[in-house]
């Protein structure tokens, strides 16, 4: 690999993938580097998987624009890469009489920024729509514009599509030091070091510390605590729209939402969080999970809970994104700040700050760029008689590996061997889920442990659960005779 690029993007989540996808239309040197085994590893990795509607950022700011632009993308977006999305709306419920004008201003706001066809319901009219409503609901915020998708799948099926144009990545890379040089920036990491003309920080909860390494103008994030609860796909249609509560300051408060794969997903609570790449779950953090989402629905079916899970969300001081090329060092671009709505805006955030980057370089459109990507053939979605032919030829796909989801052998071996292939069981859960049903994984790992090590060529021993030290198998409990 040549270490000089054109461009440097750091970070692999989402905001850092979608940036790689719109600057992989122009003919330029891009590569990516990400501190973590897999693309989808930060924040990006644990979300509540919405697309949002737009009504909660402030009008004017570049939340509010991202949001509304990265909504209007999503749908051609979803089409081109093969992502499960669906427009399923939101409801913001007030349950309290004194707090009903935060409804008009929700809408008010709402209007100003762009969004089309709300409507403000009645208690009856919202009961109709989701008969599991709280019975203390007053009024609700209709939003159809809203939607749902597959966080895991849109962010690998954008550094997909930016590999498959040419972009790079390099992995288990943190950045040490940035310096500048005569021809642009020298990029250290813990392995290798990088030259390019341009650096784009998408560095998520490590923004701060990528930029105040050559501003003096510091950034300060704060690693914010999300908790939320699964539940069994058993519960499916228990309620069919997004529900929030009223907004607070510190975010858009407990959901209760469908996913896109038929589970119901509740969450996330809001706590400042000392690290900023470790984040359990706590005991604290589903108690409020529970109590908070019992206030906007009744009856919530907890005993289908399946497992817990945290994520953090990168909140900068300024509560704004941050966007734009760092006034003391030229050629260096952030892109900071980007929590929640930022899994909706990163196709606005691509087209952005790509936008950014070729003003700067002058760079020209490439004639036979490709933005099409397919995900993981699946089986069990096809019609019959195409899955028979699929596994007449190919047994694999005939051999399931994960019962609770019904993944197959052949869908994990695609996993692996595709562009930017899983290297982990967890890469292998967010590209199948294979792992992600009823039992967690507790009967199907040991199968993805060897698919995953027969694919790669390494030890048994040395797959991991994410990368890291996170080893599964420590050795034999009985020596070979």
């Amino acid at each position: 690999m040549n270490n000089s690029y054109d461009i440097v993007i750091i970070g692999a989540g989402v905001s850092g993938s979608a940036i790689a996808r719109e600057l992989s239309r122009y003919d330029c040197k891009v590569l990516v580097i990400e501190k973590d085994e897999d693309v989808c590893c930060g924040s990006s990795k644990a979300n509540s998987g919405l697309v949002h509607a737009g009504y909660d950022a402030k009008p004017g700011t570049l939340k509010a624009k991202m949001n509304i632009r990265g909504n209007e993308l999503m749908t051609a977006l979803a089409s081109d890469l093969d992502i499960p999305f669906k427009r399923i709306g939101s409801l913001v419920v007030c349950t309290d009489e004194s707090r009903r004008s935060g409804i008009d201003e929700l809408y008010e706001r709402g209007i100003a920024n762009g969004v089309h066809d709300m409507q403000i319901l009645s208690a009856s009219e919202v009961k109709e729509l989701e008969p599991n409503i709280s019975d203390n609901a007053v009024c609700a915020l209709y939003a159809p514009t809203a939607g749902i998708i597959c966080p895991f799948r849109l962010n690998i099926a954008m550094a997909e599509c930016a590999c498959q144009n040419g972009v790079e990545f390099v992995f288990n890379s943190p950045v040490i030091s940035i310096d500048r040089i005569d021809e642009g920036f020298c990029v250290k990491t813990s392995a290798k070091t990088y030259t390019c003309s341009v650096v784009v920080n998408a560095a998520g909860c490590h923004a701060d510390d990528i930029h105040n390494m050559v501003s003096s103008r510091k950034l300060h994030i704060t690693p914010r605590r999300g908790d939320y609860l699964l539940l069994d796909r058993s519960c499916d249609g228990f309620v069919k729209h997004i529900i929030f509560p009223q907004p607070t300051d510190l975010g858009k408060g407990i959901l209760v939402t469908p996913t896109v794969h038929g589970n119901t997903i509740i969450g996330p609570t809001a706590i400042d969080n000392d690290s900023k790449d470790e984040a359990p779950a706590t005991s604290e953090g589903i108690a409020k999970v529970i109590e908070g989402s019992s206030r906007n629905v009744k009856g919530l079916p907890l005993k289908q809970v399946i497992t817990s899970f945290s994520g953090l969300r990168s909140h900068e001081d300024g509560g704004d994104f941050i966007m734009e090329e760092v006034f003391d060092c030229p050629g260096f671009f952030d892109c900071a700040g980007i929590e929640s709505p930022g899994l909706t805006a990163c196709p606005a955030i691509g087209e952005y700050m790509a936008g950014l980057v070729a003003d700067k370089l002058s760079l020209r459109l490439k004639s036979d760029w490709n933005g099409i990507c397919h995900d993981v053939v699946k089986p069990f979605e096809l019609p019959p008689e195409d899955r028979e032919k699929l596994i007449r030829e190919h047994p694999e796909y005939g051999r399931i590996i994960c019962r609770c989801e019904t993944i197959t052998e052949g869908e994990i071996i695609d996993s692996i061997r595709r562009p930017l292939g899983a290297v982990s069981l967890d890469g292998v859960k967010r590209r199948t889920r294979a792992g992600m049903g009823r039992c967690q994984g507790g009967f199907c790992s040991p199968r993805v442990m060897e698919i995953i090590s027969r694919e790669t060529g390494i030890s048994l021993d040395q797959v991991t659960k994410n990368g890291g030290s996170s080893k599964i198998v420590y050795g034999r409990t009985k020596d070979e005779i």
